[in-house]
């Protein structure tokens, strides 16, 4: 079972930032302003009848002042309900994340959790936001964050917090992470293979992301004649990303053979616009995507691709939240990573 919040739905009153921007008030406001622990909040806000009524009141006065509401967590309803897991998904348009939501939906109901969606369409305000409203409604969060560890830190309220497609070793919270390593080496070794020496690729990623970074490790492990100039970068992980991409990757790097997509949807513009050009698929251009979706073997040529198993990807990041839900430590390894295996079909 699962609901998604609409735009509209009404937010509380949060606690002004030295941004100017509001978040929400955390038991961390309510004991710094009543001058007390977070322990002792918890007791007033839990009439656990442990304290003095004079600071008991005090908490209170400063948790009404601030508005600040205790989450499902801190409140121990974990174990008196029905555990709700929050998963924030950054663009349900791309079907790469509605796959990956079927996975973290199918485990949670397997389990007898709710899930409460949330699209951040992109956009770290949205993140933040997303944090801010789910850690008081739900008793963990999943989702995919740009935004580093310590701002995410400061919008959890202490709610047990799975990020999907980083690596264990690349945050401090539990994760889910996808091996762009592997993926690429089964990739470049198949293009080489073919016999391709010029190889570009179409990124979708600002920075020195994984699969960029495995892409050009794999360049110099064959001895190809690559670096950054080699890479362009797409303005959208779309088709039309891919369609725009490809245009100016081949007017700065006429002599590619092939290119690597971020993803399937980037690499399928790659092919539209390259076959406008009058480049031949796989003749004269191959194209490889990142992803497996089904799309892939739906386009003329269909799409040789790194398929990724995205429903395991959700099962896995709901296996973290269980455990850490039972106070255990989460997965790490090999049994934290989802591997990437090559589907070689007619495009490349």
């Amino acid at each position: 079972m699962h609901s998604v919040l609409a735009d509209d739905q009404q937010r509380e009153p949060r606690v002004d930032q030295p941004d100017g921007t509001r978040r929400r008030a955390t038991i961390h406001d309510v004991a710094r302003l009543a001058g007390v622990s977070r322990q002792t909040v918890s007791r007033a806000v839990n009439d656990k009848g442990e304290i003095g009524p004079a600071t008991k009141e005090r908490v209170l006065e400063a948790a009404r002042l601030l508005d600040y509401r205790p989450s499902r967590f801190a409140r121990g309803l974990v174990q008196k309900g029905t555990v709700a897991v929050g998963l924030v998904i950054p663009d349900l348009m791309n079907p790469f994340f509605p796959e990956v939501a079927a996975g973290v939906l199918e485990a949670a109901e397997q389990r007898g959790w709710h899930v409460v969606v949330w699209d951040s369409r992109i956009d770290e305000s949205r993140e933040r936001e997303a944090l801010d409203v789910l850690s008081h409604q739900a008793d963990a969060v999943v989702g995919y964050f740009r935004s580093p560890d310590d701002v995410l830190a400061r919008h959890l309220g202490g709610v047990p917090l799975v990020l999907l497609e980083r690596g264990p070793q690349q945050t401090r919270f539990a994760a889910v992470g996808i091996d762009a390593a592997a993926g690429l080496e089964q990739a470049m070794a198949h293009l080489v293979g073919a016999g391709h020496r010029a190889i570009g690729m179409l990124d979708g990623v600002h920075g020195p992301g994984p699969r960029r970074q495995a892409f050009l490790e794999q360049a110099r492990r064959h001895g190809l004649p690559v670096d950054e100039g080699w890479t362009e970068l797409c303005d959208e992980h779309s088709v039309a990303g891919g369609e725009a991409g490809i245009g100016r990757l081949l007017d700065r790097r006429p002599e590619i053979t092939a290119v690597f997509g971020f993803n399937d949807l980037i690499a399928v513009g790659a092919m539209r616009a390259a076959r406008r050009r009058g480049r031949r698929i796989p003749d004269d251009l191959a194209v490889l995507g990142f992803d497996g979706l089904s799309l892939g073997e739906l386009v003329e040529p269909a799409l040789t691709t790194l398929h990724l198993d995205k429903r395991r990807l959700g099962r896995l990041a709901v296996e973290q939240v269980a455990r850490l839900r039972a106070g255990e430590e989460p997965m790490s390894g090999a049994d934290a990573w989802v591997i990437p295996e090559l589907v070689v079909r007619a495009s490349a």
